[in-house]
């Protein structure tokens, strides 16, 4: 048994413990560690911290109800998560207050992520029933061919901070769609939205078992525990490519089944012909959604000359006028980043770059007092190679550079080992086509700054990842392809 939290706006109490084989539980250490609030600093909650012997009782729990959650008629599956998706909808205050709190983002924010986490459920609802297979006469004859699909067995969810429900839903909702079954380790950043995920699926029928969830600081040796587990066979991992290609490594001595999520480095082309009000729009979309914290965030924006002061003016204006202060303050528009370390990087980023010869717009200064805040930041003239364009900066800048014509802004776009997200706005619909097959990245919004969409394959090239979440694709990665033969 452990000890829930009541957190203020939130009527029932949110749970602080492991959540293995349907029962809530301290750590086998007995150890925890605090979720801070990063608008102030203070705890929000004191967590559970999963020990390697914790991660090995989920692996224990999730094994044993395989056999019997694979055989749950699909129809079955697809009610429980209809069932989440209800009780998501009709707590989406709570929820959506829970993400504020421990991530710092803007109610706006969470409220939106809420709504897109939830309908991760719903779509994976209607594709569990849709799993598919196929009956064929063999060319020579004298044989039959059947293909089935089967869940791939145990998996292993690993979710970051920035987006704690909508990483999630977006990896659980598949699992079970598909018949799988799940331990999963959240960000320690952003661990109390998991845990009410998971009470939500027992709510809503999920089986004993089906979802484990181990809270840790201590995620190197806790997620190798599970890595090495030979009864693992699927790491699917949200985060930064650094840590992706360690799990990779790891993955390959068992020949685990890998979708990873990774880094992004979004460029946004504004294009001479391009509705500039309209780019604005999108721009603010793409760059300020959870305050930049997002890894299709617009990272670098590529304008073309005769339109790039007018565009940066705009720009300016619109992030200098967003409120930050904290998520669920009156009429706030950007919160806290989630920690200091954050904080620290745009910080950095931002003033090398200053460094290397970029001016400030607006923003710029970190702001003084308690909490992870950083103001919106608009550099321009920002040199090519510096640290705004070449990192992640996960933050809330926008630094804008300018090109000559599409064979220049290609070059620039492209050159990066990152390949997630980019956004083209342009009037000349043949020639957003165009720069849109030339991009080498796995997504391109033409004319609109969001292109996730639970209906839609997710997912990037290069060192962006591997595999596509959301979509029939999304389903299609915990499946594994049974192939039959016999003689009629």
């Amino acid at each position: 048994m452990t000890t829930d939290v009541q957190i203020p706006g939130i009527s029932s109490p949110v749970p602080t413990g492991l959540f293995i084989g349907g029962s809530w539980r301290t750590a086998s250490s007995g150890a925890t560690f605090d979720v801070l609030d990063p608008a102030d600093e203070t705890v929000l909650a004191t967590v559970a911290d999963g020990t390697t012997d914790d991660v090995t009782a989920a692996m224990d729990a999730a094994h044993a109800a395989l056999p019997g959650f694979a055989a749950t008629p699909p129809r079955q599956r697809g009610e429980m998560l209809r069932r989440a998706f209800e009780a998501m909808t009709a707590r989406a205050e709570e929820f959506a207050l829970l993400m504020t709190r421990e991530n710092g983002k803007a109610t706006a924010d969470a409220k939106a992520e809420l709504t897109y986490a939830a309908e991760f459920f719903r779509w994976f609802a209607e594709e569990a029933v849709r799993i598919d297979g196929d009956y064929r006469v063999a060319p020579a004859g004298g044989t039959r061919t059947i293909v089935t699909r089967q869940p791939v067995g145990v998996c292993l969810l690993v979710t970051p901070w920035n987006f704690p429900a909508a990483m999630l839903t977006r990896k659980l909702g598949p699992a079970i769609a598909a018949g799988c079954t799940v331990v999963v380790k959240p960000a320690e950043d952003t661990p109390l939205t998991a845990l009410l995920l998971a009470q939500v699926l027992a709510e809503a029928g999920v089986p004993d078992g089906v979802v484990n969830v181990v809270p840790t600081l201590n995620a190197e040796e806790v997620v190798g525990t599970a890595m090495a587990d030979p009864r693992l066979r699927k790491i699917s991992f949200t985060g930064s490519t650094e840590v992706g290609k360690i799990l990779l490594k790891q993955a390959a001595d068992q020949v685990l089944v890998s979708s990873m999520e990774l880094g992004g480095n979004a460029p946004f082309v504004v294009c001479e012909d391009a509705d500039l009000d309209a780019a604005v729009d999108g721009a603010m979309l793409a760059k300020m959604r959870n305050g930049g914290e997002a890894c299709t965030a617009a990272n670098r924006f590529y304008v073309q000359e005769s339109v790039a002061d007018a565009f940066a003016e705009k720009l300016a204006a619109r992030m200098g006028a967003v409120q930050v202060g904290r998520g669920d303050g009156d009429g706030v528009g950007l919160g806290p980043l989630v920690n200091e370390e954050t904080v620290a990087k745009v910080d950095r980023i931002v003033q090398a770059t200053v460094e290397a010869g970029a001016r400030v717009v607006t923003g710029g200064t970190r702001p003084s007092g308690p909490g992870f805040f950083y103001p919106p930041t608009v550099l321009v003239d920002v040199p090519a190679g510096s640290a705004a364009v070449v990192e992640e900066t996960f933050g809330p800048v926008a630094p804008i550079a300018t090109f000559t014509d599409d064979a220049e802004v290609l070059e620039l776009a492209n050159s990066t080992p990152f390949g997630l997200v980019a956004y083209v706005y342009t009037a000349d619909l043949a020639r957003g086509l165009r720069l849109s097959e030339a991009l080498e990245f796995g997504m391109v919004g033409i004319n609109r700054g969001v292109v996730s969409d639970p209906a839609a394959p997710f997912g990037g090239v290069k060192q962006s990842g591997l595999g596509r979440e959301g979509a029939h694709e999304g389903l299609a990665e915990y499946l594994s392809t049974k192939y039959v033969s016999f003689p009629l």
